[in-house]
């Protein structure tokens, strides 16, 4: 189980990761007229302000590297892994439910897209490892004897 972990993590830390640095970098991209696809046009942003440039690049760049950098981290303390694999869970589900309750109200956007797919596969994976690690600890915890305290 604990390699179905880290390869999750493993997987985590690309996709966030390369979306952070992505993110962080975006305004040099579009500053340098390169020939590569800017995150705020796929994502449906547009900066109308210098500060815009500064929030992006700390909600979506700051954020999505920190989760990366925490999903390191879990692949080599198991405490760091089960909070991370827990808070990309809210994480994905709350965006996805944000995405669902938005597409209810009149004349708005299907919330279906790529994006809703990835989050909702997340969220789904992330319930799933949850539930085995809670399957593994009560396993074991039958196989413990039980001690007498101290008298």
């Amino acid at each position: 189980m604990i390699w179905i972990i880290r390869l999750y993590l493993l997987i985590m830390i690309v996709i966030y990761g390369v979306i952070g640095l992505w993110a962080i970098l975006d305004p040099i991209i579009i500053a340098q007229e390169l020939d590569y696809p800017s995150l705020l046009n796929i994502v449906g942003l547009a900066v109308t302000a210098p500060i815009g440039y500064s929030e992006f690049a700390g909600i979506y760049g700051g954020l999505n590297l920190c989760i990366g950098f925490m999903c390191i981290v879990g692949i080599f303390k198991q405490n760091i892994a089960t909070f991370s694999i827990k808070f990309i869970t809210f994480l994905v589900g709350s965006i996805a439910l944000g995405r669902v309750l938005f597409s209810m109200m009149p004349s708005t956007p299907s919330f279906y897209n790529e994006y809703f797919v990835f989050e909702v596969c997340a969220f789904i994976v992330g319930i799933f490892l949850l539930y085995q690690q809670k399957q593994l600890a009560v396993s074991y915890t039958h196989l413990t004897l039980p001690t007498t305290p101290y008298v």
